[in-house]
């Protein structure tokens, strides 16, 4: 009997109520494979860090414009070849052109960013870092860390420059040589500005200044441009120079470093450096005392960059007004002055222009306090510049008193440079900053110790209001030759010895130490003898003020000399001047009688065979009316 055959699907029933298949196939980690945790490769802290900052250059490079890119190598390639006519395009002009267009409110990319475009060049990235940072300062607001960074990033350029075996392999143009100097010492006044306001400063702020060292501090920057100076020896070679050695006697004397036109050229502007850095520190006898080897004319070698001559005469012009010796800082005010009108149409041209015209400005209000306490008639054309610019402050100081002080304080605090203080205040002594911040009362003011400019405004305003009776005196002595002192007394409305004093003060402001124009001897600019800035001298005798005033002629040999001079340019070029076209009627009759010679040989043999008087006749009857011409005259 066959066997009765189970359907397929029965049978697979009965094994699976017979076997374990858990037994007959195994585990193999089915039941805890989806709770296992996803083993990830072990990566410390730091590596993420760098792994998270690669990722981010990444980004940011990839967010760099082509053009931006292709600039980047061609100055890159520029600096390695010492290519001084194509680096002076790329800083002047290129680096300007891509900011204007790309980063104008935003900061360019950070060093690290770039460094693959120029193949990690550490010098490179050194001289990128000082354009960045002070890209920073001009157009955005620094925060601390850039003050940090760009104070590290300064360290580095000068360690490289003065701490090399021998003289770097490295051409910069003047511009930029000077605005690295000129740029390190703005950053540090600024810095020891923003110091110096304890009570705006965060916690975090407070931690790191208590921490910073010697970061931006005086000592720092001073020893940076004396050593730029020691090391390329400039006061030796200007000195050598001057006594018209040769080159071989110079190149001995300067050494290797001094021979180098980037080592010069740092040293020279160091020179002006610390005539700047002198005066921001209130010591204004030394800052003339540093440029005891610069000749102020157009020979020197600061007149080759605009920047560093309008500067250079700036400060100096201020020490003499802060050592009260007006007729020196007028002559340098007026030096310039005429130098930038006369050079303006270049000027504009400069990225430097509006700071240019700004120094200027200033210096018109620092001529403008000069005029008025010791007036002088050295050039018109600037002192009638300056009452249109400061026509205000002009009017207060001729109706004298009170308002003329403040006329003086507003010229002062316009025209001023920002003075800082050398020392930062004690962010290490927890007791000392706490009485800073306590305020003194209800009017949350900056501590007085810390406030320079208002320092030096109190001594300049002391100055000036001792001499405030001056001018009042002098109108009253001008009408006098004899004048009884206790008459004098009661017109000045006050006491014999009052007036005596004051009298004494006039005396005393009518002295000045100045330097002698013209003269042949190289002299200092501390150099000088006493002149008398008044025309009038008195002297009192026996209650008795004698007065006498002195006028000095006019010099007409100049003045004619000078006119006659003018006349004769102006003579000249009329008589090299073309004469204008005729007119075109005029022009076309010429031409017809031109074409027909003919007819003017048979008018010239006519005229030839009539008797004289007859011709007279038909020439009056007949000839038309003169005609006048382009030039004036007149033709028949």
């Amino acid at each position: 009997m066959a066997h009765q055959q189970m359907p397929i699907w029965a049978t697979e029933a009965d094994i699976d109520e017979d076997v374990d298949l858990s037994l007959a196939i195994g585990n193999y980690g089915h039941g805890h494979f989806e709770d296992a945790p996803i083993q990830h490769p072990q990566l410390d802290e730091t590596a993420m860090i760098a792994i998270q900052q690669h990722m981010a250059q990444q980004a940011a490079f990839s967010q760099i414009p082509d053009v931006v890119k292709a600039f980047i190598v061609r100055f890159h390639q520029a600096v390695l070849e010492n290519n001084l006519e194509e680096i002076t395009i790329a800083y002047e002009s290129g680096w300007n052109k891509y900011t204007e267009k790309f980063y104008s409110r935003t900061e360019w990319p950070e060093a690290e960013i770039i460094a693959p475009l120029v193949n990690d060049d550490p010098i490179f990235l050194i001289l990128y870092r000082e354009l960045y940072y002070r890209h920073v300062y001009s157009r955005l607001q620094p925060n601390i860390d850039d003050r940090f960074h760009s104070y590290e990033n300064s360290c580095e350029l000068f360690n490289y420059l003065l701490n090399s075996d021998g003289p770097v392999k490295l051409e910069l143009p003047e511009q930029w040589l000077w605005d690295i100097i000129d740029e390190f010492i703005y950053q540090y006044q600024v810095f020891c500005t923003w110091r110096s306001k304890v009570k705006n400063k965060t916690d975090d702020e407070l931690v790191m200044l208590a921490e910073g060292g010697p970061v931006w501090s005086s000592y720092s920057v001073l020893n940076v441009l004396y050593s730029l100076m020691q090391k390329s020896k400039i006061n030796e070679y200007i000195v050598a120079t001057r006594e018209g050695k040769s080159q071989e006697e110079i190149g001995e004397i300067v050494g290797e470093f001094g021979q180098r036109p980037l080592y010069r050229m740092l040293g020279y502007f160091s020179i002006i450096g610390l005539l700047r850095v002198h005066v921001l520190l209130g010591d204004f006898t030394l800052a003339l005392k540093v440029m005891e080897s610069v000749e102020l004319n157009q020979k020197s070698p600061f007149t080759r960059v605009t920047a560093c001559h309008v500067t250079t005469y700036y400060y100096v012009g201020f020490c003499y007004i802060m050592l009260r010796r007006y007729p020196d800082a007028i002559r340098t005010f007026v030096t310039i002055l005429n130098f930038i009108m006369r050079m303006r149409q270049y000027h504009t041209r400069s990225y430097q222009y509006d700071q240019i015209s700004k120094t200027a400005d200033r210096m018109y209000a620092l001529f403008a306090i000069c005029n008025a306490l010791s007036p002088s008639r050295l050039d018109d054309n600037i002192a009638n510049i300056a009452k249109e610019r400061f026509g205000e402050q002009y009017a207060k100081i001729a109706r004298g008193g009170q308002e003329a002080l403040s006329a003086f304080e507003e010229l002062f605090l316009y025209a001023c440079p920002k003075f800082i203080t050398a020392n930062p205040p004690p962010y290490e002594d927890n007791t000392a900053m706490t009485d800073l911040l306590a305020p003194a009362d209800a009017a949350d003011t900056a501590p007085p110790g810390y406030d320079a400019t208002q320092r030096h405004l109190s001594l300049f305003l002391a100055d000036i209001a001792a001499q405030l009776p001056v001018p009042t005196l002098r109108s009253f002595l001008k009408l006098y030759t004899s004048l009884d002192a206790k008459k004098l007394a009661n017109f000045l409305d006050v006491d014999e010895e009052e007036m005596v004093q004051e009298m004494m003060v006039m005396k005393q402001a009518s002295k000045s130490l100045s330097r002698v124009p013209g003269g042949g001897e190289i002299t200092s600019l501390l150099d000088g003898r006493v002149i008398t800035t008044s025309d009038l001298n008195f002297i009192i005798d026996e209650n008795m003020v004698h007065i006498t005033e002195s006028t000095v002629g006019r010099r007409y040999a100049g003045w004619f000399i000078k006119n006659t001079e003018r006349a004769q340019k102006i003579f000249d070029d009329l008589k090299h001047m073309p004469l204008p076209a005729p007119p075109a009627s005029a022009a076309n009759a010429s031409s017809h009688r031109s074409t027909h010679p003919g007819a003017a040989s048979g008018a010239i043999a006519a005229s030839a065979a009539t008797p004289a008087g007859t011709a007279k006749e038909t020439t009056d009857a007949q000839a038309p009316a003169p005609r006048k011409v382009a030039w004036g005259g007149a033709r028949a």
